[in-house]
């Protein structure tokens, strides 16, 4: 985690040094920075802007270091040898909390009104919603910590499982085993392949969650305008 986060930053600042000399601003980017360039623009067009509007520059650098951090861990993940930082749950974990702390510093008094006395719904009701509301608050944070470990944590999962056939049919016979070994590492190495692409999957998925929950946490006033407009 600590190699991703150094790696995170030498990247970042050398691509940060490039535009303020001028290089992408007044010329078109070159190398690396033209690779990761459209990137940065994906995030900041598709995930920031439609879901938190005019705010969005209040939290891209959030979601950016969030998309590109979860990223390279991912990637890191994938090599032999090093860890998957991703598949545990204490990262994803601590993750998920600090988005959680993100969008409850980004509520205002109308998203806790329609957590506690949802405004035009009859009394019994809101009695009954207010638990259910309230549990959303917390389930939203729950939901990022499990998806992003349990898909990392599956992936590696079903390599292992492949590359395991291999001994459970040689603890069977010895010709068995090196009969299924060809086909157990192609499907491993497809897996593995599939893998690359779920490391930028779930790096958007979370990044773009966060992104909605946020926008929720800003936004859910607009019901009450459309409800109350004469407000």
């Amino acid at each position: 985690m600590l190699l991703a986060l150094i790696v995170l930053v030498l990247i970042l600042t050398s691509l940060a040094k490039k535009y303020l000399k001028g290089q992408g601003v007044t010329s078109a980017p070159k190398g690396f920075q033209n690779a990761v360039e459209p990137v940065i623009t994906f995030v900041r067009d598709d995930i920031a802007k439609p879901n938190l509007g005019p705010k969005y520059k209040k939290y891209l650098p959030y979601l950016l270091t969030v998309f590109f951090f979860i990223l390279i861990n991912n990637i890191f993940g994938l090599l032999p040898g090093a860890a998957n930082v991703t598949g545990n749950i204490a990262f994803t974990a601590v993750m998920g909390i600090i988005s959680f702390f993100v969008i409850i510093f980004s509520t205002n008094k109308h998203y806790w009104e329609h957590v506690f006395w949802f405004p035009g719904v009859p009394l019994p009701v809101k009695l009954l919603m207010i638990p259910v509301e309230l549990l959303g608050v917390f389930t939203k944070p729950f939901a990022l910590i499990v998806r992003l470990f349990a898909n990392m944590t599956a992936g590696h999962i079903i390599i292992l499982s492949f590359i395991s056939l291999i001994f459970i049919f040689g603890e069977m016979s010895k010709g068995a085993g090196y009969a299924f070994s060809p086909v157990s590492i192609a499907f491993a190495v497809f897996i593995y392949v599939i893998e690359i692409l779920v490391a930028f999957i779930q790096a958007y998925i979370f990044t773009n969650l966060t992104a909605v929950f946020i926008g929720g946490a800003i936004g859910d006033h607009h019901y009450e305008e459309d409800v109350h407009p004469h407000h």
